[in-house]
């Protein structure tokens, strides 16, 4: 992991760091006005050591670096500082971040496997007026990380909720990609097994954009293996360890990439897979397909003129078109066209 070099501890100056300014709007829009049981809290960065005033009550959603640690932002250590817990998926990472900008805020194990007692009790907490920051182990919280029941149950209860942003390795690696960035779908982590996998690869087969997901380093070779063979030669790229000492983004077509690392075998560390649009002629074959399909299931129960409508407005598709192919099917089905 590349570090920052570590932070001066003893120097004369200290810079006073208010909790509100005017510009970034204040940490809650439409919070109470009433001041919350927070601390006075300190982080150190580039040699000073900054104080923070005591935050407003509410759940603080705090993004942290991915890899190198000095990409935290200056308002996520001062949310971290002044918090009057930190709730992390796994407090050995997040202490270590912690410790680097010399941040002492107690840490609250909160993880996929927490039970509803622990959000109860975190509930209770932030009704009481305290506030509370949520980070994951990197990156942004509640992206295929922990996190959601309790920012679900705050918002039912009508306590504050608050991004604090920052890094993502999504679009971390989306912008280093050369693939579209107009449009893009993040699937999280694909099935384990060989054919559930396949089987959600086809589903997302037809969604315009860039597709991104997740992936374990060990399955990280059957998982390309699928994709090239259920979405064919579309172009990819697997970016690993982003943001840190051995960062490679490695770009080709899926069959290239999934031929590379099944003589490799797995790499290390953490992995997105992006993978672009099939080209122009492969969509306009798979509509075809598709709409064939359509058609042929709406002829068993409708004439050729009933078909073409219900269909062509089923896929959104010019009726002119929709129509002609089903007369076509219609002739083929009767034998008109031997």
């Amino acid at each position: 992991m590349q570090m920052a070099k570590p932070p001066i501890p003893n120097r004369p100056a200290t810079a006073q760091y208010p909790a509100r300014t005017e510009a970034i709007g204040g940490d809650a829009p439409g919070a109470p006005a009433a001041q919350g049981t927070g601390r006075h809290g300190v982080f150190t960065a580039f040699g000073l050591a900054a104080e923070t005033q005591p935050l407003s009550c509410g759940l603080y959603v705090v993004a942290t670096p991915i890899g190198n640690l000095e990409d935290v932002s200056l308002r996520a250590l001062r949310i971290l500082a002044a918090a009057n817990a930190v709730l992390a998926e796994d407090t050995r990472i997040t202490r270590r971040l912690m410790a680097h900008y010399g941040i002492t805020t107690p840490l609250v194990a909160y993880h996929e496997h927490s039970a509803e007692s622990v959000r109860t009790r975190m509930i209770a907490r932030l009704q009481a007026g305290e506030a509370l920051a949520l980070v994951s182990d990197a990156g942004t919280p509640l992206v295929s990380d922990p996190g959601y029941k309790l920012v679900q149950a705050a918002i039912e209860e009508g306590l504050p909720v608050t991004p604090i942003p920052g890094p993502s390795s999504v679009l971390t690696a989306l912008v280093v990609s050369g693939l579209p960035s107009d449009r893009f779908f993040f699937e999280g982590f694909l099935p384990s097994k060989s054919g559930a996998r396949c089987n959600r690869l086809a589903a997302l087969a037809t969604i315009p954009g860039t597709l991104m997901m997740f992936e374990s380093a060990k399955r990280l070779p059957a998982m390309l293996a699928d994709a090239a063979a259920v979405l064919g030669p579309r172009p990819a790229v697997v970016a690993r360890e982003l943001t840190k000492m051995f960062e490679t983004v490695r770009r080709g077509s899926l069959a290239e990439l999934a031929a590379q690392f099944a003589e490799e075998g797995p790499p290390r560390g953490e992995i997105v897979v992006l993978i672009g649009e099939a080209a122009e002629e492969d969509r306009r074959a798979d509509a075809m397909g598709d709409l064939d399909i359509a058609l042929g299931d709406a002829l068993a129960s409708h004439s050729v003129k009933d078909a073409a409508a219900l269909v062509a407005a089923r896929l959104g598709l010019p009726k002119r078109e929709v129509y002609a192919r089903a007369v076509a099917l219609s002739r083929d089905a009767s034998g008109e066209g031997a």
